[in-house]
């Protein structure tokens, strides 16, 4: 083990030691184990965009095992999915790469001003399947989003006790927040503060822009002229929102973009301090080969030195 995953997992103190060896594992797995960086491949937008709109652009990629040898080819730190994708493909699989559970979905065949998760499945589906860790979604600025914390709060507790990691993806949304302000600084911010309050060891959250949603955050933002400017300016700001970095934050890859929109995207947050991306429909809509060359360019600019900014 690393120096530095060492390190890493000196931040979760109350953990118990078969919660911190799955932690291990994904952190001392693929081309970036043991530098503290991850980058993994989620593939639940299936379950919440629709298989045509997620996988047409890609064929091979309806089907769940395309995912699992996407994920080991490129060497990636862990492979995250909803219960069916798993169920699947996981005996094939069965010890090659870490697991990552999704434990709740959401779908878009309705538009709710207030989104809201459904439990797809369990902590003992993830045992069941050998995974490292399990998912949750929350949406802060929902009208559910206190019911979603409490449940997050009960899985948690349910993962840890039973040697689990767990990953959140924190998203706000709901009719809480005007659209600019899902990805602005002072609300993502405070989305990976409430993961990080909630017991995540791993804050799945999007690229903040320079908008400050809150009139009252827009004066401390102000008073104390806190640096947002650049994509790693906002970066650093919101993962020491986790705890002065102590929580690993990485970073959605988002829609389908160009390969150097992305890798800029990725340079910003390495340059600030952010601990990787999780990068699904920017691979697996691509042609196996395209997918590869990307991911294997995301790491390598996670392997290097950062840049100052």
């Amino acid at each position: 083990m690393t120096p530095r995953v060492k390190e890493i997992l000196g931040w979760y103190g109350a953990d118990n030691p078969g919660t911190l060896t799955n932690l291990a594992r994904i952190l001392d797995h693929g081309r970036l184990g043991g530098t503290g960086k991850l980058v993994i491949l989620p593939v639940d937008q299936g379950f919440e965009h629709g298989p045509a709109r997620s996988f047409a652009s890609n064929p091979p990629a309806y089907d769940p095992r395309y995912h699992f040898e996407l994920a080991l080819a490129a060497g990636c730190s862990a492979y995250a999915a909803p219960l069916g994708f798993l169920e699947a493909a996981a005996r094939d699989f069965a010890g090659e790469i870490p697991l990552i559970l999704k434990l709740n979905d959401n779908d878009t065949l309705g538009d709710p001003p207030d989104p809201n998760q459904a439990m797809t499945a369990e902590v003992q589906d993830a045992l069941r399947l050998g995974c490292c860790a399990v998912g949750f979604t929350i949406y802060p600025g929902s009208g559910h989003q206190l019911a979603m914390y409490e449940q997050l709060r009960a899985c948690a507790a349910e993962a840890k006790r039973n040697g689990l990691a767990v990953v959140v993806w924190t998203y706000p949304r709901g009719s809480g927040l005007s659209k600019e302000g899902e990805t602005a600084i002072d609300v993502v911010g405070y989305a990976i503060q409430i993961a990080a309050q909630l017991g995540a060891h791993i804050i799945k959250a999007k690229l903040p822009t320079a908008v400050v949603e809150q009139d009252a955050a827009r004066k401390v933002y102000a008073k104390f002229d806190i640096p947002i400017a650049t994509t790693a300016e906002r970066v650093r700001h919101v993962v020491d929102c986790a705890f002065a970095g102590r929580r690993v934050v990485i970073f959605s890859g988002g829609a389908e973009v160009s390969d150097e929109a992305l890798l800029d995207e990725v340079r910003g947050i390495h340059a600030g301090g952010g601990f990787g991306s999780i990068i699904g429909r920017n691979s697996f809509q691509r042609p196996r080969a395209e997918a590869l060359d990307l991911l294997r360019s995301v790491m390598d600019i996670y392997s290097s030195v950062p840049a100052t900014s």
